[in-house]
């Protein structure tokens, strides 16, 4: 309960994270087309490749689904790691993928996106709609919705296998950028939508302090007005006379 606890939390920390994805979904096949090829055709070999690059090629940190599985640790991982890892991305494959993710986005403080979030949320519906359209053409028995289930469910599985591969090139650009093979980092102008959010602390004051409202009051120069002024005695006793001026 402690361990599923602490994922709950860890999700819920996932939704504040700031940084952004180096590249996203739609993007990915334009930045890394030979990889995104690879990434659909080799889909279990590339996760395998993937999740070790992750754990920084030390398979010692191996822990089934990265953790966030209750079985996890419990598959004898720590005996034979490479084992267990290519039994995972085989018959656990969209498991291997989230997980991958997940730990990546936990390490570098990476958000989704709402345009991936709604990509995986299209994928996942459509998944669904595939079983049910195929639960209703067994129970109904009628031939145009048997049809109908067998084209949304390779639709589904075209949709899943694309997103997919986007998803694992996404992640090595990823690694990419941290192993520090677009060289070094420039900082950028965050979105709009990045800046104008409330939530985040002012920055620091920097430059020049604030200065007064232009052209008042106008500046003085040093040792002014001079000693002695105005002169003793003035201005003179019973001036301006009673009665002036004048109503």
């Amino acid at each position: 309960m402690a361990s599923q606890q602490a994922n709950l939390d860890k999700m819920k920390m996932r939704q504040d994270y700031r940084n952004l994805w180096h590249t996203d979904l739609m993007h990915t096949m334009q930045a890394d087309t030979p990889y995104c090829c690879l990434a659909l055709w080799c889909a279990p070999c590339v996760s395998y490749m993937l999740r070790k690059r992750a754990l920084y090629n030390d398979m010692s940190r191996y822990v089934c689904c990265a953790g966030y599985l209750p079985c996890s640790g419990k598959c004898g991982e720590s005996r034979c790691p490479e084992f267990c890892l290519g039994t995972e991305v085989f018959l656990c494959f969209g498991n291997s993928v989230a997980s991958t993710r997940f730990l990546l986005q936990d390490e570098f403080n990476i958000q989704t996106t709402q345009c991936d979030n709604c990509i995986i949320g299209f994928m996942f519906c459509l998944q669904q709609i595939a079983c049910i359209f195929s639960i209703v053409a067994m129970i109904v028995g009628s031939d145009e919705i048997s049809e109908a289930s067998q084209i949304l469910s390779c639709l589904a599985d075209l949709v899943y296998c694309t997103v997919c591969a986007c998803m694992q090139t996404q992640h090595k650009i990823e690694m990419d950028k941290r192993d520090g093979m677009f060289g070094p980092q420039v900082m950028a102008v965050p979105p709009v939508q990045q800046m104008s959010r409330i939530d985040q602390p002012l920055p620091p004051t920097v430059g020049y302090p604030p200065q007064p409202a232009y052209g008042y009051p106008p500046p003085q120069p040093q040792g002014y007005p001079p000693a002695g002024y105005p002169p003793a005695g003035y201005p003179p006793a019973g001036y301006p006379p009673a009665g002036y001026p004048p109503r």
